[in-house]
């Protein structure tokens, strides 16, 4: 497969470059981060940077291996390899697998002429003591995987856009995975559970995380909690879990990126509700993997998903909403803090179809902009003020 620029990241990057701020790329394995840093790298050397101001370490490749458990070691190892008399760039891939890597990124970020730079496939990147030990100091870079904009660049023929969002639906947008065998999906896989979840918490019984993950799969879009997960576990399945071990291996997930936790939003008392959440899949191809012969293809879930990381990409805040036994698919923060609302429907070409999805907007009291995105072909509707616009027209707007 070509190479993508992953511009947006690119532009953000640049535009953060020298800042005091060490840059924490986060986003699930295998996502593109390595490969944005990568691009960031080559960007700086071909802008005149030396490649003895700069140093670019995996430590996933077995020759790091050695530092792993030597954060002073490797402290020096950088600097030494440096010059510092200009200003350097350090770029430092997992690196979570450090030993105390807080202390090492702290050391380095304190150097005079060290620009930081930094990814993992963890949410305990920024939950351990780095954050607390940085906080102020860094910024988050969240990285997903290919856009449906940045997919159609990795086909050869996009003539019929139509055709290739039923591919991207289908298999997901993640670099490097989709055309891949199954075996090295399944690796993958194995890589994520494995190294990001079963062995940083020390959980052994791999069958009932595999089976809460499932679930949870299987359950894109709808309203849960561990309890329905647990009674549904055991009628099902004869597996017996309490309701805290079925929420610490939902938040394994979320910390690991395979998955987002969305919380509703009460439009009436306009605050957070704890209970009842959603969650969403960082890539349909791994939802399509995971359930295999139970797949069952929900267009509708499916197209809400794509829809949800489209806006997690665009910089917004999300969340689900509640007006009285109502339902709007997405409440919208955007960057400079407007608010907008959201559904999301397969069709709605029918009159009975699209009053049912606009009734929900009908309960909102203020002004703010309502959209319903489907996939239904026709020029943008307006009607009481709410836009019907094609999801795919949406998701290539500049």
């Amino acid at each position: 497969m070509k190479s993508i620029e992953r511009k947006d990241y690119m532009n953000t990057l640049i535009g953060l470059r020298d800042k005091n701020l060490i840059k924490v790329l986060t986003g699930v394995r295998r996502c593109g981060k390595s490969t944005v840093m990568q691009m960031f790298r080559d960007y700086l050397i071909a802008d005149g940077v030396h490649e003895n101001q700069i140093v670019f370490l995996n430590f996933e490749d077995f020759e790091n291996r050695k530092w792993l458990n030597d954060f002073e070691g490797l402290y020096y190892h950088i600097t030494d390899r440096l010059y510092l008399s200009k200003l350097c760039y350090v770029f430092l891939d997992e690196v979570q697998q450090v030993k105390e890597f807080e202390r090492l990124v702290d050391g380095l970020y304190v150097k005079p002429n060290i620009d930081v730079y930094i990814a993992g496939s963890n949410a305990y990147l920024l939950s351990s003591e780095l954050g607390t030990l940085l906080t102020g100091r860094y910024i988050s870079i969240h990285i997903l995987p290919f856009s449906f904009r940045e997919f159609l660049l990795t086909q050869a023929d996009i003539s019929r856009t139509d055709l290739l969002f039923a591919k991207y639906i289908d298999m997901g947008g993640m670099p490097g995975i989709f055309d891949l065998p199954e075996n090295s999906i399944k690796n993958y896989i194995r890589d994520v559970i494995q190294k990001d979840v079963l062995v940083r918490n020390k959980w052994r019984n791999e069958d009932h995380f595999n089976k809460t993950t499932v679930f949870l799969f299987d359950s894109i879009g709808s309203v849960i909690s561990p309890k329905k997960i647990t009674n549904t576990l055991k009628i099902n399945n004869q597996i017996s879990l309490s309701h805290n071990t079925v929420e610490n291996y939902i938040n394994a997930l979320v910390e690991s990126y395979l998955f987002y936790r969305v919380k509703r939003f009460d439009l009436r008392g306009k605050g957070l509700l704890m209970t009842q959440e959603k969650y969403y899949t960082v890539d349909l191809g791994l939802k399509k993997f995971f359930l295999g012969d139970k797949n069952n293809p929900d267009l509708g879930h499916n197209l809400e998903n794509i829809v949800f990381l489209e806006l997690l990409r665009r910089g917004h805040q999300v969340n689900i909403g509640k007006a009285d036994h109502a339902e709007i698919d997405f409440v919208v923060r955007k960057p400079g803090g407007d608010r907008e609302y959201i559904q999301v429907a397969w069709t709605a070409k029918e009159d009975s179809t699209f009053q049912r999805e606009i009734r929900p907007f009908e309960l909102i009291r203020d002004f703010n902009r309502r959209i319903l995105l489907t996939t239904d072909v026709e020029p943008v509707i307006t009607y009481k003020g709410i836009q019907k616009i094609n999801v795919i027209d949406w998701l290539l707007e500049e």
